[in-house]
């Protein structure tokens, strides 16, 4: 089948994919596509196709079963749950999972309220009038919350935010392999300093946690299962927060109706954010074991396959009139935060996270607005997160 070259308009892709995923949605569910980053991958924009490839384990996690990285070898981030298939997949999950239950994160709630205070009083104090709310906001919450709960109060933020920043929105192959080894390093580092000193925390715990059957994790899964809390315990509620509420400046009437029933809204609003615009356009690459057929389309066997989350969410036979931003939709079901085995450990706490930053931001800025000046939105490159750099606000 013909290739369809994604890279002709990366630029515009990444500022705005929707037209372009409405276009391939239009010419069918699975289409094979050329990025800047990817010579040859095929792409699930249908939102049926794409929760059931999700879900279908002919479908690997494992770059070791991809032609694409063949020659490849792991690094010491790589040894991650997200990268790893049953039963490895299983074990390391079984280990975390007790830590993000709905009833483990609903008695976060105080602190994390308390971290939202405390930065906002911040944002706020001395009679200033603007800032950059992922600065102000949408990156400390998040970061501050996953270190907390880790036990690395202490983590360089600045350091670990640009190296994160860099492995989710890769700039250019060299930039990144380098971010990828120094926070492998950092991370090692960090292990053996909570070998010697442990503390009644999650990083301290999984150091010394073993289950019934004695089982542990290995060095490497140490610093694999660090990487992938603290990256992927911050980097999507960021873009959550911000891309929400870019979305609800953008539209008054649905600002409005929040601000008239907080109580009411609210979780129906991150819900809305999280299909209308979610902080993750695909999700993370999976390998074809075997050829597989999805949407009528054969993939052949060590094929990357992306399932487009953003196009799922936006697809009309799932969602009606999907372009419209409506808090009072029902989005039950929207791919935001994955589908199957691999769904979103962290989904409980980053919902919390949403829903206490955005109710507390409006209501100390009744009159908060977008303050961009004209000025073009800069936007995480590459195919994985949706999210914009900065985002200036003003009250």
């Amino acid at each position: 089948m013909e290739i369809v070259d994604l890279s002709e308009h990366a630029e515009d892709f990444t500022a705005d994919p929707y037209p372009y995923y409405a276009k391939l949605r239009e010419a069918g569910p699975v289409h094979r596509v050329r990025t800047p980053e990817v010579e040859e991958m095929w792409l699930v924009v249908g939102y049926e196709e794409g929760r059931q490839a999700l879900a279908d384990p002919r479908l690997s996690k494992d770059w070791r079963n991809s032609e694409l990285w063949a020659d490849g070898e792991g690094t010491a981030i790589s040894d991650n749950m997200l990268e790893l298939d049953p039963p490895r997949h299983t074990r390391l999950r079984k280990l975390v999972v007790r830590e993000f239950t709905a009833r483990r994160v609903e008695a976060m709630r105080p602190r994390v309220q308390q971290i939202t205070d405390g930065l906002l009083n911040a944002m706020t104090e001395k009679g200033s009038s603007a800032a950059d709310l992922v600065d102000a906001l949408a990156f400390p919450l998040p970061m501050t919350v996953i270190c907390e709960l880790l036990g690395v109060p202490d983590l360089d933020q600045d350091r670990f935010r640009a190296w994160s920043n860099e492995v989710v929105a890769p700039t250019e192959p060299e930039a990144t392999e380098a971010a990828v080894g120094e926070m492998g390093l950092y991370l090692s580092e960090l292990i053996e300093e909570k070998r010697r000193t442990p503390g009644d925390d999650l990083l301290s715990a999984l150091i010394r946690t073993q289950d019934e059957d004695g089982d542990r994790l290995a060095p490497g899964e140490l610093v694999g299962m660090a990487f992938l809390l603290l990256v992927a315990g911050h980097e999507t509620t960021v873009n959550l927060i911000s891309n929400g509420i870019r979305a609800l400046l953008s539209h008054p009437d649905q600002l409005a109706a929040l601000r008239a029933d907080f109580d009411g809204l609210i979780d129906g609003a991150v819900e809305e954010m999280l299909r209308y615009d979610g902080p993750v356009k695909n999700a993370t690459f999976r390998y074809t074991r075997e050829p597989v057929e999805i949407g009528g389309l054969t993939i052949p066997a060590r094929k990357p396959v992306l399932v487009a989350l953003a196009s799922g969410d936006r697809d009309p036979s799932r969602f009606p009139d999907p372009d419209r931003f409506d808090i009072r939709r029902a989005p039950q079901g929207h791919l935001a935060f994955g589908h199957g085995i691999h769904f979103c450990l962290g989904a409980p706490l980053a919902r919390l996270e949403g829903r206490i930053a955005v109710r507390t931001l409006l209501e100390r800025c009744p009159d908060l607005a977008l303050d961009s000046d004209g000025e073009p939105w800069e936007w995480a490159p590459g195919l994985l997160i949706r999210g914009v750099r900065k985002l200036p606000v003003r009250w």
